[in-house]
């Protein structure tokens, strides 16, 4: 079968494609045909040692999948060949055929296309734990959510406006606030390129203040970090939830007496983390938004597909932060 593999470190220049041999399920495994693999941040820090997990090489890129069952190992119970399943495994997706551990697969709902289940798990998944379980969201709140075009920031804006909320976006381009406004987004906020200076970021949180409205952000959804937060934080409501998610633009600082003041919390996001310790609670997440996306409320925007062969020109645009909503690899 083919693959993409990892053999040095570095970016997606140092990806290749080979024939590897195909694997074998062993005891509670179940082996899947790969249909398609969605393409995330940690992705590109994968690659270059600079995420938290560092798989031994060679190794493939791609942490969530979608595909076909067609064969399980000793011990396997409820899963069969043919059955559809989608499953976040962290690395390994970039090729034709995968094994999973048998509990780290869900299954794709009939009508659901498997290209587009493989971007729902690790976007969707991220935001509803992030909103839900971190962010205590409820209706009528205002949600600020920076990087809003991006594929986990546009299941934020869809989810927040699922749940009621008043949805502010904030993105770096006009053709993003385009995206971020047919997701549903009630406000946009063009932010400029970073560094910024203290006046650059001073009216920066201008901006976000304004379009937040007096009473400030109920949620700040941070997906981009950097010079970003700070002002977004300055703009957070009286016991607002400062959601920290990840860093494509650099680790933030943040001055906690601006969490004094209003009396807010920030709150760390890790959502890999969370359905490793607590499954049911992700199985009961995941079964959610399925409900929801069924209901219409929600959709993976699949901006572009990608064949196994250019696979790296997935990651290296989604590195340059040129990405709307989801990069997907087919296997067709």
């Amino acid at each position: 079968m083919k693959a993409v593999l990892s053999k040095d470190v570095g970016g997606p220049e140092t990806l290749v494609l080979e024939d590897i041999d195909a694997p074998v399920p062993g005891a509670g495994e179940v082996l899947v045909d790969v249909a398609a693999c969605a393409i995330n941040f940690p992705d590109t820090l994968i690659i270059r040692d600079l995420y938290q997990f560092k798989p031994p090489r060679p190794f493939s890129p791609g942490g969530e999948i979608s595909g076909t069952v067609t064969a399980i190992g000793e011990g396997v119970t409820g899963w069969k060949p043919g059955d559809k399943v989608l499953a976040g495994i962290g690395s390994g997706g970039l090729r034709e055929q995968v094994v999973i551990a048998a509990e780290r697969l869900f299954a794709v709902p009939e009508g659901i296309d498997l290209v587009q289940a493989s971007a729902l798990l690790m976007t969707y998944g991220t935001t509803i734990h992030a909103l839900k379980d971190r962010g205590d969201i409820a209706a009528g709140q205002t949600v600020l959510v920076l990087g809003a075009a991006g594929g986990v920031g546009l299941s934020g804006v869809e989810l927040a406006k699922a749940y009621g909320c008043r949805v502010v976006a904030a993105v770096s381009s006009q053709e993003k606030a385009e995206a971020a406004r047919a997701a549903g987004a009630d406000e946009v906020v063009i932010y400029g390129r970073p560094p910024f200076d203290k006046d650059q970021s001073k009216a920066l949180a201008q901006q976000f203040k304004d379009a937040v409205g007096p009473e400030g952000a109920d949620i700040v959804y941070d997906i981009v970090g950097g010079d970003y937060s700070e002002p977004a934080l300055r703009s957070i409501a009286w016991e607002g939830r400062f959601l920290v998610v990840g860093f494509p633009a650099g680790i933030a600082k943040l001055p906690l007496n601006l969490t004094l003041l209003k009396s807010c919390d920030v709150r760390g996001v890790f959502w890999g983390a969370f359905a490793a310790r607590e499954p049911a609670c992700n199985a009961a997440n995941i079964a959610e938004l399925f409900a929801l996306w069924r209901a219409g409320k929600i959709g993976p925007k699949i901006s572009e597909t990608y064949p196994l062969s250019r696979a790296h020109e997935a990651i290296a645009k989604l590195a340059r932060g040129e990405a709307i909503g989801k990069l997907v690899v087919t296997m067709d």
